[in-house]
């Protein structure tokens, strides 16, 4: 993940060289690194089997103006006995999109697990689905000041559905100067033929006046192409139906 002795600098240097995307962050983004000055890496989630493994890292870095940026690394390859030449590295400067990010490489994962005569990818389907079906425990609000007002903006920019939350809540959440983000939901459903999968985030925001207020997303595979897609709602009931209205149970 990281060499402890590597300077501040020269982690920078290494994740933006090994990434394959690093070209699409902003040029904000990439001059905000420019004045890091300590970091600090953890890793965030994984998940490892004979034919399927990926990674997400959380690089956070002191900046010379005294505030915190956060890199998300998703690094992914073929599964245990791979090559290192084969994994991949991806940056992100949100969590959201580093999570649809590895939704994609999911999806990919359950497309390919549906070939027959693979029985180490339909054994990893299973394992999924079990991980899937079951619901995290509840934890308590963590709130993190981390460009919360503009995270709420990249939540509603990726939102697709037509009754997205308007200009009112884009409004108001450009107070938020902390967020909390929560797995609500996460289950396999069989959707037109095939597996879709689905996932119910709540983003909880502290504002600036001392009120809370919350985002509902929703990730789902259940479009005609098998593709990825986000849809956002003010509440969570809203959400709720919304999936069960894509996943047609009454």
């Amino acid at each position: 993940m990281s060499d402890p002795y590597e300077t501040t600098e020269q982690h920078l240097e290494r994740l933006l060289r090994c990434a394959l995307n690093s070209f699409d962050l902003s040029d904000t983004t990439v001059d905000r690194l420019g004045t890091a000055l300590a970091h600090s890496s953890s890793l965030y989630s994984s998940h490892h089997s004979a034919a399927l493994h990926h990674e997400t890292y959380r690089h956070t870095y002191l900046l010379s103006d005294g505030t915190a940026l956060t890199l998300w690394e998703l690094v992914h390859g073929g599964g245990r006995g791979t090559p290192e030449t084969s994994v991949r590295h991806e940056l992100y400067d949100d969590e959201g999109d580093a999570r649809v990010a590895a939704a994609r490489l999911a999806g990919s994962f359950w497309d390919s697990a549906s070939a027959p005569g693979d029985d180490s990818l339909r054994e990893d389907l299973e394992v999924l689905t079990l991980l899937m079906s079951v619901p995290p425990a509840p934890v308590p609000r963590m709130y993190a000041q981390d460009d919360s007002a503009d995270h709420a903006r990249r939540v509603l920019r990726r939102a697709e559905n037509g009754d997205r939350p308007g200009p009112a809540t884009a409004g108001r959440l450009r107070a938020a100067f902390a967020h909390h983000i929560t797995q609500i939901f996460g289950r396999q459903f069989h959707v037109d033929g095939r597996d879709a999968g689905f996932t119910l985030y709540e983003h909880a925001f502290l504002l600036l006046d001392g009120t809370e207020t919350s985002l509902w997303e929703v990730e789902h595979t259940a479009t005609p192409d098998g593709r990825h897609m986000c849809e956002v709602y003010d509440d969570e009931q809203s959400a709720r139906r919304a999936m069960e209205n894509r996943t047609r149970i009454c």
